[in-house]
């Protein structure tokens, strides 16, 4: 008896002491959720950023992103149609894989020669960027997005 109190003792104080040493994991962020374009980013040499571009006044992009789903909407001003996409999505810790089915009359056509698009991803609790690569893999410009639902 003496030794199942002693072995469940000890096993007590092992599970203790590996609970207060242990770090908690690091959260990963869900992009799941509604954005809006704040601003763009032109990069000069792949890595700094040289230029950083507000969205002209009036234009407006939001994107929805749920369940795997992802749709966009743009209205930029005096132009006669807005712009829409829909399709599926995944993101892994620092890319971002969008593949578009569906959109206004340009996206369409533009999808006969493209639909997955890949950018670099970082991502915040509350921003995103989403950041297009060249042939050799250096940043050429972003997209930065905030939270607004």
């Amino acid at each position: 008896m003496k030794k199942i109190l002693g072995l469940l003792f000890l096993l007590l104080i092992l599970v203790s002491a590996t609970e207060l040493t242990s770090d908690p994991p690091e959260p990963f962020h869900s992009i799941q959720g509604t954005w809006e374009l704040v601003s763009f980013y032109n990069y000069d040499d792949g890595v700094n950023i040289s230029d950083t571009v507000p969205k002209q006044a009036g234009y407006r992009q939001v994107k929805m992103y749920y369940n795997g789903k992802v749709m966009w909407s743009r209205y930029v001003p005096n132009e006669p149609n807005g712009r829409f996409g829909y399709g599926s999505y995944f993101i892994t810790e620092d890319e971002l894989h969008e593949t578009i089915i569906y959109g206004d009359d340009e996206m369409m056509k533009a999808l006969d020669t493209l639909t997955e698009f890949i950018f670099e991803l970082e991502l915040g609790e509350d921003t995103y960027s989403q950041i297009n690569l060249d042939e050799e893999g250096k940043r050429t410009f972003s997209e930065n997005y905030k939270r607004i639902d």
